[in-house]
């Protein structure tokens, strides 16, 4: 995701300066590259971060204390730091504070709408943090993002961003289970679709990613099983801090760990249809043509 957006910033005139960890990966994307992570911050005034979670955000960015190797040892007053991971809102408010107290801007910034609008940058970014610093660095989102929010103070992005990736687990689970089952009772699976989408059933996987996965194509690139799992972990950690009772995520961690034990952890999230068919003996929505089969199981 990370690169992607690179591509867009580049592409919209913005130079961009990357450090990855992987050799050569900034420069595929269009960066110029930095030797070293303190950087990025030289001639910036913002630094963006696409992270897989709120442990790599904070080594990060505070570095191996009690050395000084983090962003936050390198970045100057009046520079934003822009965190577009999926992290957990306490981390993110931590940060925040340690960052205010030398002068620089933190600011919580989920992203939703996947590989594909990434690509497009018709992102949806839920922020969090001061408006002022945001007001500041609307520029940096204009190419990746189509929809801003302001949701409020420090954490409340990534609060929203954990809600949401939370029913996007929720439903492309179940959405994959019902189409195994209507694949098992012989129905055709873009009629059944038609039905959910007009009706009570329906969400963003019966809308955005069946349509697709039916015919073959699983739309690879996105979120994989692995990060799924985490992301779902990390609300309920989120809603077990603000005393809410979480009775729906047993599902979720189910199919998906269930997808990472069969081998599709590393996959896109998609895949979970797949798994699920394993587990029902076999059960494919489509082959490479985009027919119909029961597969052998895996």
């Amino acid at each position: 995701m990370g690169g992607r957006m690179t591509r867009r910033l580049v592409a919209a005139g913005v130079s961009v300066t990357g450090y990855d960890l992987r050799p050569g990966q900034a420069e595929s994307v269009g960066a110029a590259a930095a030797a070293a992570l303190g950087e990025v911050c030289d001639g910036t005034s913002a630094v963006l971060l696409s992270l897989p979670d709120s442990r790599a955000v904070e080594a990060v960015v505070l570095g191996d204390r009690p050395s000084s190797d983090g962003l936050l040892d390198f970045a100057r007053p009046g520079q934003v730091l822009i965190d577009l991971s999926t992290s957990a809102p306490s981390s993110t408010r931590r940060l925040h504070d340690l960052a205010a107290e030398r002068g620089v801007g933190y600011l919580d910034a989920g992203i939703s709408g996947g590989a594909a609008a990434a690509e497009k940058g018709t992102l949806t970014i839920m922020a969090g943090g001061s408006s002022a610093v945001l007001d500041s660095v609307r520029w940096v989102f204009e190419p990746i993002a189509a929809k801003l929010v302001f949701m409020g103070a420090s954490g409340a992005g990534h609060s929203v961003k954990l809600l949401n990736n939370f029913l996007n687990a929720v439903t492309l689970a179940a959405t994959a289970e019902v189409m195994v089952a209507a694949r098992a009772a012989g129905l055709d699976l873009a009629a059944v679709l038609d039905v959910i989408n007009s009706s009570s059933g329906v969400s963003f996987a019966s809308l955005n990613r069946f349509p697709h996965i039916i015919r073959g194509d699983y739309l690879e690139g996105g979120l994989t099983s692995n990060l799924m799992t985490k992301d779902v972990v990390a609300y309920v950690d989120h809603v077990r801090e603000l005393g809410v009772p979480c009775l729906n995520a047993a599902g979720p961690l189910a199919s998906f760990g269930a997808a990472a034990n069969l081998g599709y952890g590393e996959q896109i999230s998609n895949r979970v249809v797949d798994a699920i068919g394993d587990l029902a003996g076999g059960i494919r929505l489509s082959d490479a043509t985009g027919s119909s089969e029961r597969a052998d199981a895996s």
